[in-house]
């Protein structure tokens, strides 16, 4: 007789499972740059955003370049990555249609604090032609990202070929800001950050900022949804919703309050259309 009973409400239970299992598997993967993941804004602003929507997220943190080769495979639904030239490349190509910015911070230069190229103060151009000209131990990611294209781009701003010092005072180690850091760090090397990741990294020994403050260190953040119609299974309803809300007023917000020691690492600026 019991089990009579406890078999249909059994069934019943069951019927239950799939909606609710479907419900808890809403999610999208976002191929992005280390600095978003390494500075901590993820860990900030992505538990508002599950909140609100339901949706969880799967960070894919690469430098700039590989996530986009990674959003060109089909392997990620959305795109939050740091180099304009290179974003709009990949809308150029069909791998997206639109692109959303975000926010921004800018880079920096820092290096040990006895500075022996003499960079303190001195604009980004001036700053790297010092290195240069005192060969001065210099770490680059070397890793195809935002941070590394921005690096590559104030060299040749400033007249000078890196590579000719690759070897001896010029290092490219392939990897993200993260290790860069611990790497100039252990070297007394100078170095071009992101300002977010630096404010967050705390095994800095002796490294200082040295350069900051330049035009040319602006350091723009854009999204893009990878496209649907390349690639029919990216969830797009899912990737759109996660753009409406990093530039709605709340998830503007919540970048805006992501700071360290009282310091703002992000500024929004989704309302800029020529950001």
């Amino acid at each position: 007789m019991l089990r009579r009973l406890l078999l249909p409400a059994l069934a019943a239970a069951l019927l239950l499972v799939p909606p609710l299992a479907q419900a808890q598997q809403r999610s999208i993967t976002v191929a992005s740059t280390t600095s978003t993941e390494q500075s901590g804004l993820f860990s900030h602003i992505l538990p508002a955003f599950t909140k609100a929507t339901g949706i969880q997220v799967r960070v894919v943190a690469l430098g700039t370049g590989q996530a986009l080769d990674v959003g060109r495979r089909g392997d990620a639904d959305v795109v939050f990555v740091h180099d304009r030239a290179a974003e709009e490349k990949f809308i150029s190509e069909g791998f997206a249609t639109r692109r959303y910015p975000v926010m921004y911070n800018d880079f920096i230069l820092v290096g040990p604090s006895a500075d022996p190229a003499g960079t303190r103060g001195s604009d980004i151009a001036a700053a790297l032609k010092a290195i240069a000209g005192k060969k001065a131990p210099f770490v680059s990611r070397g890793d195809r990202s935002g941070t590394h294209a921005a690096e590559l781009r104030l060299w040749k701003e400033a007249g000078i070929d890196p590579s000719t010092g690759q070897g001896s005072w010029y290092r490219e180690i392939g990897q993200g800001m993260g290790p860069a850091l611990n790497t100039a760090a252990a070297s007394d090397a100078y170095l071009l950050s992101d300002r977010g990741t630096w404010l967050s990294f705390q095994n800095r020994q002796d490294l200082r900022v040295l350069t900051e403050g330049d035009r040319r260190l602006f350091n723009q953040y854009g999204v893009m949804l990878v496209n649907p119609a390349r690639f029919p299974h990216v969830k797009s309803a899912e990737g759109q919703a996660f753009i409406d809300w990093l530039v709605s007023k709340e998830g503007q917000d919540s970048i805006a309050a992501y700071q360290i020691d009282g310091e703002q690492l992000f500024f929004p600026n989704a309302d800029d259309p020529n950001s």
